[in-house]
């Protein structure tokens, strides 16, 4: 296992023990010895979301994707924050791109399905968001989207 990942894992136990201020610490330090390992800004940029700092979220997100644009995690991220901060169409591009590199992806297809909906395009959402609860269909964020995205379009009473 590379040293980075042992690093990520440490993070994310980090996270679960919600020590982000030492999560982003420890973070920081690998970021001096390993600047161009786009994974460890994806990881800074999550922690971000974690307290709600979008700012430094997307700007750790703009390192990750200069580093490799083909970052499932990291278009998937910034689809997110751009879809919350109502960027719909902009939020699709990304939310496209994570798509391709990690099909089939319950979470990733629930957000690019809300974000169809919400640009006007509901049946190209609708069909997403039902495509995402038959991958999981346990998740109750995708069937509260897609119930939302039907009433939207009038076919739930």
């Amino acid at each position: 296992m590379d040293e980075t990942r042992n690093i990520i894992l440490k993070v994310e136990n980090l996270k679960a023990q919600k020590k982000f201020t030492d999560a982003i610490s420890e973070l920081q330090k690998a970021l001096v010895k390993y600047s161009d390992d786009y994974r460890l800004y994806e990881e800074l940029a999550d922690i971000y979301l974690y307290i709600s700092d979008h700012s430094k979220a997307m700007s750790a997100l703009d390192f990750a994707l200069t580093l490799n644009s083909n970052s499932a995690t990291g278009n998937y991220l910034k689809g997110f924050i751009l879809l919350g901060e109502d960027k719909v169409s902009e939020a699709i591009t990304y939310l496209e791109i994570s798509n391709k590199l990690f099909g089939n992806n319950a979470e990733v297809l629930r957000n690019l399905g809300w974000a169809y909906t919400m640009s006007g395009k509901q049946e190209r959402g609708i069909t997403i968001l039902k495509r995402a609860l038959n991958i999981s269909p346990e998740d109750e964020l995708i069937t509260e989207d897609l119930a939302m995205a039907l009433i939207g379009t009038g076919d739930v009473a």
